[in-house]
């Protein structure tokens, strides 16, 4: 058994509107299948905020109207990338409260990470299907998660 060692950092958006708050149910990776915030890597030359732009986009299908940074976080996770071959990640994200004036969002999935994106009601979230920092993020806001 192999185990690559990697660090990812990305930008992440945290849309509450009438205690609903927006999700991706992610596709692939060390979160598959769990509910996510929308957002992702920082790509090179991007600042923080024009990836948070980017992948609220990409993901949900929405533009940004404001944003303010909430916090910086990491969280350590392991999980099997395929047979013989684990991922042991420090991931590290940028965690953004952000404010839209787009409601409809883009159900469909992006052929790449996510599986579509959907307001949740939050007092119905279980935190063992939200991934670390969705459910950090709500903490830190002051939710209560299951």
């Amino acid at each position: 058994m192999k185990t690559m060692v990697n660090t990812h950092i990305g930008s992440y958006g945290i849309i509450i509107q009438n205690d609903k708050i927006v999700l991706i149910r992610k596709a692939r990776g060390g979160y598959k299948g769990k509910l996510d915030l929308p957002g992702g890597g920082i790509e090179h030359t991007e600042t923080p905020t024009e990836t948070l732009k980017r992948e609220i986009m990409e993901e949900a299908g929405i533009t940004i109207s404001n944003y303010e940074l909430l916090d910086c976080t990491s969280v350590n996770i392991k999980w099997n990338v395929e047979k013989d071959l684990w991922e042991d990640l420090h991931h590290i994200g940028i965690l953004y409260k952000v404010e839209t004036n787009d409601f409809a969002l883009k159900e469909d999935a992006d052929g790449l990470d996510s599986n579509g994106a959907f307001w949740y009601e939050i007092d119905k979230l279980n935190g063992d299907e939200l991934s670390p920092f969705a459910k950090y993020s709500l903490e830190k806001l002051g939710y209560n998660i299951k």
